[in-house]
């Protein structure tokens, strides 16, 4: 097995000093790491003490001539896919648990943030976590998977994004995984967004600044 350490981006604290929490933002297929962290100084008006950290996915898209891909979609199966997400998991664990250990920072001082597959990759790695994370934001996403068994501390709350016109990730996908996640008994927050396709628009946002400073805003919120 390849042993691959994720790199990327960072943002903040944009109040300076070291961080008291870490919000990781998971790009889509194609993308990497500098898409997402352009989003980090607008969530940071509601968590000024959060470091932002945007990693590169650790595989080359092998659907175009540049990007990064956390799996692969060549092959769009449900075998496939789930083998994907699995190989990547350990991968982005891993960085998670490093970011966390070098700022001395507790296991639950995390919110993953992901779009499109870095969306799957957020709810897939972040419902499986040994300690949950505070919150997971999923825009433009899915489920990848069964929702794991119910953590000894809970599952984090969830919130999932979705333009109602997405011709990428299908807006049915909105609906199941909410569903599936609801009756599961995961706290999940659900924001349908009329005539956007695949993308993320100021009300998504929003929703998602509210999310964070509701579950991270005592730990990295302004003092």
């Amino acid at each position: 097995m390849i042993d691959i350490v994720l790199s990327g981006r960072s943002f903040g604290p944009a109040a300076g000093g070291k961080p008291t929490a870490l919000v990781a933002l998971l790009h889509g297929l194609g993308a990497d790491g500098g898409d997402l962290i352009a989003l980090a100084p607008r969530l940071a008006r509601a968590l000024p003490r959060a470091l932002f950290v945007s990693p590169d996915a650790p595989f080359p898209c092998d659907m175009a001539p540049y990007g990064r891909q956390w799996f692969s979609l060549q092959d769009r199966s449900t075998a496939s896919i789930h083998a994907g997400m699995a190989a990547a998991r350990p991968i982005l664990d891993r960085f998670l648990d490093e970011a966390l250990a070098v700022w001395e920072l507790k296991a639950d001082a995390l919110a993953l943030l992901g779009f499109s597959q870095g969306a799957m990759a957020a709810l897939h790695v972040g419902l499986r976590r040994n300690v949950p994370p505070a919150a997971i934001v999923a825009f433009s996403g899915t489920l990848v998977g069964a929702v794991p068994p119910k953590p000894a501390a809970g599952y984090p709350p969830v919130l999932l994004v979705h333009g109602e016109e997405d011709p990428v990730v299908p807006f049915s996908s909105f609906g199941a995984a909410r569903a599936t996640l609801a009756a599961a008994g995961v706290p999940v927050e659900a924001v349908a967004r009329p005539g956007l396709g695949h993308g993320i628009d100021e009300a998504g946002l929003e929703a998602a600044e509210a999310m964070l400073a509701r579950c991270l805003g005592a730990v990295a919120g302004r003092q």
